[in-house]
């Protein structure tokens, strides 16, 4: 599959999804002021997809993207093996002097809350079509959380959101994204 229609289907999830349910808040104006960078690193190595992340790190230190969006669709189908991808950038944030100024969010077909079970819809509020890092510069995130009322309940309201909607409208959306 080509990169442009990887970064659609993102584009896609975004808008439908993470914007369409207002699961972030924050991310509606980064959309329509295109300040979300898309990366596809078709890579299966390991190692590769770890220095496109610190690539990436370095880049936004030097662009006006407020965020990026890392999408990996040839590798870590197996959850637990992107978990651990996961860990090792959030040690590479420590190792390179980015923590405080970066933070990753993390996004998996298969995303499962440790205190929920596989079928709960609760975890399609971090499911997306393919697994993906996302880069945050924490000082934006602050500054949009400063002005955001109770922005503690945000993941309480996205699951009982995503459990009112329900598995079969996740996976109905997320199969017609992979159909573009």
């Amino acid at each position: 599959m080509e990169a442009d229609q990887i970064i659609a289907q993102t584009k896609s999830w975004v808008k439908d999804i993470v914007i369409g349910l207002n699961f972030c808040p924050f991310a509606n104006k980064e959309f329509i002021n295109e300040t979300i960078r898309y990366v596809v690193d078709d890579s299966d190595d390991f190692e590769i997809n770890l220095t496109t992340f610190l690539t990436e790190l370095h880049f936004l230190d030097k662009s006006e993207f407020e965020t990026s969006l890392l999408i990996f669709p040839e590798s870590y189908s197996d959850f637990q093996d992107y978990l651990d991808l996961v860990d090792t950038a959030n040690d590479i944030l420590l190792e390179f002097g980015y923590e405080g100024v970066y933070q990753i969010a993390s996004f998996h077909p298969e995303y499962r809350f440790e205190h929920t079970k596989k079928e709960d819809a609760a975890n399609y509020t971090n499911r997306s079509p393919y697994p993906m890092l996302h880069i945050i510069r924490e000082a934006s995130l602050e500054k949009a959380i400063s002005s955001y009322e109770n922005v503690d309940k945000i993941p309480e309201n996205n699951e009982k959101l995503a459990r009112e909607k329900g598995i079969k409208f996740f996976e109905t959306i997320l199969q017609n994204i992979k159909k573009q």
